[in-house]
């Protein structure tokens, strides 16, 4: 793009821009993201101080708590058409995808707001659809609350989508929220009790019929084999897998109900298992980046993970700089993702420890992920 080109997608006066390029001043938060949305790319990929972004992210977070607060009684306000509510809801399933937190944390309050006066407002034909947003708003709320460790509201948000999810009417949708209700398990590494409710939501899910049905519960076994391995319990965890390959085999890699699902995501999942169940299943996640790696097209987040998975058990395996190269490649990918994830610190850390000769870069992306 040009500099005139950038100033007209984003609504910014071209000597604005061109004084940005040049340093000359500085960079408002809404010219931020004005900029950001026409490149089509997060904000925190364009400032040098990614402390910014995460601070704006948590400034977000009690304004989230407030609209959550009136969920059953919402302030007055307008509310847009269903169909461009659609559309708003599509986004930031989208910027969840992408690992976008910082897009999402900034619309969702009042988005949030707005779908639960429609909820209100709905007629009886209407309700399910209302509901069926409503769900897929929270989770994209959810993901940014998880992410930046406010655990509390991360489980008021998965508590709103249960509530929320008879009024949809859909089996589907209702294992969906049985996928994310893990986030919960996981926080409080209760694994076994977590193994539990996953395997209640694989039972209450539909028949296997259709590519949906059959990625719906496809997702749940994936999911069910990661917790599995965390309780160390190898022999459900492969079986879980196993149940997951099957069914991925079965259907093209998409995005069901806002979770990725097919082949390629069950190949991550597969060193997400081996690196949980550690000592002798390690080489299992070399053997699959020896072979494969993630397409382009899988969400962002999903791809970023596999890389932070694939690094730990490098960590593991003696292969240092492997680890550190891994740990590069997902922030490429999916930088806000990978700085708020509790292994990617970890594991910065002891590198930052074992491997002192290549002090400056492995320092400079231990401050950057603020790793002990």
């Amino acid at each position: 793009m040009t500099q005139q080109q950038l100033a007209y997608a984003a609504g910014v006066a071209l000597g604005t821009i061109r004084k940005i390029e040049r340093g000359e001043r500085g960079v408002t938060d809404s010219t931020l993201d004005a900029i950001a949305g026409a490149l089509g790319v997060d904000p925190s990929r364009l400032v040098a101080n990614r402390e910014h972004v995460s601070t704006r992210i948590r400034d977000a977070l009690p304004a989230m708590s407030a609209v959550l607060a009136t969920y059953d009684m919402p302030e007055d306000g307008p509310v847009r058409p269903l169909p461009e509510l659609r559309a708003a809801v599509a986004q930031t399933t989208a910027w969840r995808l992408s690992a976008q937190y910082l897009q999402i944390a900034r619309a969702i309050p009042g988005l949030l707001g707005e779908l639960s006066r429609a909820a209100e407002a709905a007629p009886p034909a209407g309700t399910r659809e209302a509901a069926h947003l409503l769900v897929a708003a929270y989770r994209s709320a959810d993901a940014v609350a998880y992410k930046y460790g406010a655990r509390d509201l991360s489980a008021r948000l998965i508590e709103l989508m249960r509530w929320t999810v008879p009024d949809a009417d859909d089996p589907l949708l209702a294992a969906t929220v049985g996928y994310v209700r893990t986030e919960v398990f996981f926080a409080a590494r209760a694994h076994n009790a977590g193994l539990r409710a996953i395997e209640q939501a694989i039972d209450a899910c539909p028949p296997s019929v259709g590519a949906p049905a059959v990625a719906a519960r496809g997702a749940l076994h994936m999911r069910a084999a990661v917790i599995a391995s965390r309780a160390g319990r190898g022999d459900a965890a492969e079986a879980h897998l196993a149940e997951a390959r099957a069914m991925g085999d079965r259907v093209p890699e998409g995005v069901y109900q806002g979770t990725a699902f097919g082949p390629d995501s069950v190949r991550i999942h597969d060193v997400s298992v081996a690196v949980s169940l550690g000592d002798d299943h390690i080489q299992r996640a070399f053997d699959v980046a020896r072979e494969w790696k993630p397409p382009t097209d899988l969400p962002a987040e999903r791809r970023s993970g596999f890389y932070v998975e694939l690094a730990r058990a490098q960590l593991w395996g003696g292969l240092m700089d492997d680890s550190f190269e891994s740990l590069k490649v997902a922030r490429r990918i999916a930088p806000q993702h990978t700085r708020e994830h509790p292994w990617v610190r970890e594991d910065a850390a002891t590198l930052r420890r074992l491997k002192r000769a290549d002090a400056e870069t492995l320092t400079s992306f231990a401050e950057w992920c603020h790793a002990d």
